[in-house]
């Protein structure tokens, strides 16, 4: 080994945070002797459980358990809470904006490194629709989750104190655009509680709310298979979910989503969650990519043609070696995503120690949604399940997923709570703009237009 090799982790998802903490692990003894440093650059100092966002939207877990705080998990780790955005590979030099670079007036940094693992995730697919960047709200964090389940109950709001039937039928009619694991279990998940929330209000009825899942093809959830996939729309639609496949969401100006269909909606929800793209980073390296923007990947989780380089995710393209057909890569999602990050850690560890690499190797076993409380569909190892003991399996196995024994015992202990007592139906959209009562008071202007937005969280 080096006599000192710098290690830099772009990213604190899924796969930076598991890569740092198995370097840890794997160089425990090189850390202490000063033979090895790692940092990890992120914008967030927390790992987000996406899986859990929906009840996290929901309200049955706390949104502070559905993160993991990375000072705390990697104690050995410098964790600098900034961007990267370009990285010269060829240099060995990561150009890096943080939270103090505007206050120094100095520009971005240099960090110079010897090994690289690039694993910043992916960015939400928008497309080119009218008003979907001024009104729709995306799905990925959990600052949008906790948004959006406050937006949705103030909607309840606003419908039950209006005289206006065209604001109140806005105000209640919500469309979800994409059919994948991200829009079908917030629809359910959010639906649901918006039901439940329903009977506290003296002039909204459940019946009275309009949901509506817009998906371009003509399935939703593929990864649970076509017979789940089917399963799913009856369901939803025995919920009054207006399930509409091969149909796209033409524009939301004006608030009015305009789909493909003709069907018009007068709607002050529109979400967001059909699809994601790579890393807008990845197109500023010197890195080889494929034609999806992928980093190009072996099944060592090596970069293609390069040295000291690494990558496994969303950001990267990695032959799935158990497949019968060649040339198929690996799914982009969670299930691979912390097994490719374990054997990144072990690959690194034994490159710096001359040792031979391992190769990725996991076959997919299947997949779990929830489609709102006691309600699931799962296809696992070959098997089918419906319900309750589907969504029983998706609690289950996302419980033993989520890091450290300190959030599993919090999620554990909050879903016991949510057994035994009412769910929460307050809404805090004022949390995004904490500051304004105050501003308001002391003689300043509110950041939004109060006749519009008296809250300020739509």
């Amino acid at each position: 080994m080096k006599e000192r090799a710098r290690i830099l982790v772009v990213g604190g998802g899924y796969v930076g945070m598991y890569t740092a903490l198995s370097l840890q692990r794997k160089l425990q003894q090189e850390l202490k002797r000063g033979q090895v440093d790692i940092t990890v650059v992120t914008p967030d100092p927390y790992m987000t459980y996406q899986p859990f966002l929906p009840e996290a939207a929901a309200g049955s877990i706390s949104p502070r358990h559905v993160v993991v705080p990375l000072r705390r998990v990697l104690g050995q780790c410098r964790i600098v809470v900034g961007e990267v955005t370009a990285i010269d590979h060829a240099k060995r030099t990561a150009t890096v904006t943080t939270l103090a670079t505007a206050e120094e007036g100095t520009g971005a940094q240099q960090l110079t490194y010897d090994e690289l693992v690039l694993a910043p995730g992916s960015v939400s697919r928008t497309l080119p629709i009218p008003g979907l960047a001024e009104h729709a709200i995306g799905f990925k964090t959990v600052e949008e989750a906790i948004g959006l389940r406050n937006h949705v109950i103030e909607q309840m709001d606003i419908a039950s104190s209006t005289r206006d039937p065209a604001i109140r039928d806005a105000a209640l009619t919500f469309v979800f655009v994409g059919g994948g694991y991200a829009g079908v279990e917030a629809l359910g998940e959010l639906e649901d509680m918006a039901r439940y929330a329903a009977r506290y209000y003296h002039n909204v009825k459940a019946e009275d709310m309009k949901w509506i899942l817009v998906e371009a093809s003509n399935r939703i959830l593929p990864e649970v298979g076509e017979e789940m996939g089917k399963y799913t729309v009856t369901q939803l639609r025995r919920r009054n979910i207006d399930v509409r496949l091969e149909t796209r969401l033409d524009s939301c100006a004006d608030r009015i989503a305009v789909l493909s269909d003709g069907a018009r909606f007068p709607t002050r929800t529109v979400v967001w969650t059909a699809g994601v793209k790579p890393h807008p980073l990845l197109a500023a390296t010197d890195l080889p990519l494929n034609e999806r923007g992928r980093l190009k990947c072996t099944a060592e989780l090596r970069i293609e043609g390069t040295t000291h380089a690494w990558a496994a995710g969303d950001a990267a393209a990695v032959p799935d070696v158990t497949a019968a057909e060649p040339g198929k890569e690996t799914a982009p999602n969670a299930q691979h995503a912390v097994r490719q990050a374990k054997v990144l850690g072990d690959n690194i560890a034994r490159s710096l120690r001359g040792e031979p690499l391992e190769t990725y190797s996991h076959k997919y076993v299947g997949s779990v949604a929830s489609l709102g409380l006691h309600k699931g569909v799962a296809h696992v190892y070959g098997r089918k399940l419906k319900g309750y003991p589907a969504w029983f399996m998706h609690r289950v196995y996302h419980l033993s997923r989520v890091p450290t024994f300190n959030r599993k015992a919090r999620v554990l202990a909050e879903w016991v709570l949510s057994g035994l007592f009412k769910r929460e139906i307050v809404s805090l959209g004022s949390l995004e703009h904490p500051r304004a009562e105050f501003e308001l008071a002391a003689g300043g202007k509110h950041p939004q237009n109060l006749n519009q937005d008296p809250k300020g969280s739509s």
